[in-house]
């Protein structure tokens, strides 16, 4: 009986307030979530976790920090269905879209990888307080937590803050982005990370300079090592 009012109450509010397809707008099925299914295959995924030491995304981190593995779901390119979605995810609210593409991905990872098994614990880059305050809800941690599920690894969002505000990383070159973050992360406690493989967890990676600053910071805590997954990645 239960089950059944809360089929019709799903029902009426899905007339009320259709679902759309967050890469084309039109009406997404019952058993579809967040994207058609015609969106959803046609995601252009880098499939980089299967040689995650070697790939593109890796290349990043060469000579600036040591990374156990570094893998990307999505390739990014502007105007493409990839960027609307991280504009859906970041400016409009779609945090459970967020969670739903990142567990996506790491049932993805789990099949065709061994990096769950070199992952103690998911951590997501940090908003400052006055960011997050403003925004409601920091992706990084629902993608974190969508990961954590299907991963089948603990995900913890007050592990890495950060300690000062900065300005966006959008319209600056690798250089600026760097000397932009190099001081804004810190582990509150230490002990919680020592002896750890960490996986750092971002929407996009670009030059890599935030997730950078993030895994010195950790390791500089005691990680035994840090990985980093993100949904999408730039490729030049």
């Amino acid at each position: 009986m239960f089950r059944f009012i809360h089929r019709l109450l799903s029902d009426f509010v899905n007339l009320i307030f259709p679902k759309l397809c967050l890469g084309c707008d039109r009406l997404i099925g019952v058993n579809e979530r967040v994207l058609c299914s015609q969106c959803r295959l046609s995601l252009p995924e880098t499939g980089q976790h299967r040689l995650a030491t070697t790939s593109y995304v890796a290349n990043q981190f060469a000579g600036k920090v040591p990374i156990q593995f570094a893998t990307s779901y999505l390739y990014f390119k502007k105007g493409g269905v990839v960027q609307k979605l991280i504009h859906q995810i970041k400016y409009k609210g779609q945090k459970e879209a967020a969670k739903e593409i990142a567990s996506w991905y790491g049932y993805q990872l789990k099949a065709e990888s061994e990096m769950a098994k070199q992952i103690d614990v998911l951590i997501g880059v940090p908003l400052h307080k006055s960011r997050l305050s403003q925004r409601g809800y920091n992706q990084a941690d629902w993608i974190a937590e969508g990961l954590a599920e299907s991963l089948g690894v603990p995900a913890q969002a007050d592990i890495l803050i950060r300690e000062r505000f900065n300005a966006s990383q959008t319209r600056k070159n690798r250089l600026e982005r760097w000397e932009n973050v190099k001081t804004v992360f810190a582990v509150q406690n230490p002990a919680t990370v020592k002896g750890k493989n960490v996986a750092v967890v971002d929407d996009v990676l670009t030059t890599g300079a935030t997730i950078e600053a993030c895994a010195i910071e950790l390791l500089k805590a005691g990680c035994k090592s840090v990985g980093v997954i993100t949904i999408a990645a730039t490729h030049r």
